[in-house]
């Protein structure tokens, strides 16, 4: 059964769920706090729960600007109707990593420009425009199990392209999207690692750092359980 609420009644929720405590913490772990309440993922996937998707209501509710109300509107657009416009504006307001990051897992992975946004992005200098980019490749490659193995090769030149930049937020994200596309499967699995051995030479200490610790999951003893040692091909089976 679905409810209906308008944006000043999911903003009034919100607000009444505000927790300094809250605001204290997410600023610990690097979020940006200026507009936000201090309301936890959690409550917000409970207070979406049983609306309908809408777009018009996304809209209004990331024009609001507040932290907690854009991370529920990528919880209720319907990424059929979300543009190419729109995911370069909403892009551009990325102003914290889990802003970019649900936005991008919870919707911009679901729309018809996802692919060449991850492809565009990476190469953009904004941080969490570019960050948005390997966390799209991300997604991607948890959500999309169909997609063929073409899609994510085509993406390891990009973060090999990449791994020089010593931004945090990036640097985290192109080691990230290194490590899923990894773990997808054997052949990608030899793929990344052969690409990960390559950022190892860059003359970057970021590089290195993406490098060494995309190996030490993607060589790891999880992993070979996982593909099981005969299905590794050969360059999957040497250990790290």
């Amino acid at each position: 059964m679905y409810r209906e609420m308008n944006a000043t009644e999911i903003l009034e929720r919100l607000a009444a769920c505000k927790s300094e405590k809250n605001r204290r913490g997410m600023a610990r772990f690097g979020i940006n706090v200026e507009r936000a309440y201090g309301v936890g993922v959690t409550t917000i996937r409970k207070l979406r729960k049983g609306l309908r998707r809408d777009h018009a209501l996304a809209a209004e509710l990331w024009e609001s600007g507040v932290h907690e109300a854009r991370i529920f509107a990528c919880l209720i657009d319907e990424p059929a109707r979300v543009s190419d416009g729109q995911m370069e504006r909403w892009a551009l307001d990325f102003d914290s990593w889990d802003l970019c990051d649900q936005c991008c897992s919870n919707l911009f992975d679901k729309t018809p420009c996802a692919l060449e946004k991850a492809r565009a992005w990476p190469e953009r200098d904004r941080e969490f425009v570019k960050r948005a980019g390997f966390v799209l490749m991300c997604a991607l490659a948890v959500h999309d199990k169909k997609a063929p193995d073409r899609i994510f090769l085509d993406f390891l030149p990009l973060i090999e392209r990449q791994a020089h930049d010593e931004r945090n937020y990036v640097k985290k994200a192109v080691n990230w999207a290194l490590r899923q596309i990894g773990k997808r499967n054997p052949a990608l699995n030899a793929a990344a690692r052969e690409t990960a051995e390559r950022i190892l030479a860059q003359d970057a200490k970021a590089a290195r750092w993406i490098a060494r610790h995309a190996l030490r999951e993607l060589a790891g003893e999880k992993i070979l359980a996982k593909f099981g040692r005969r299905g590794m091909p050969p360059a999957a089976q040497e250990p790290f």
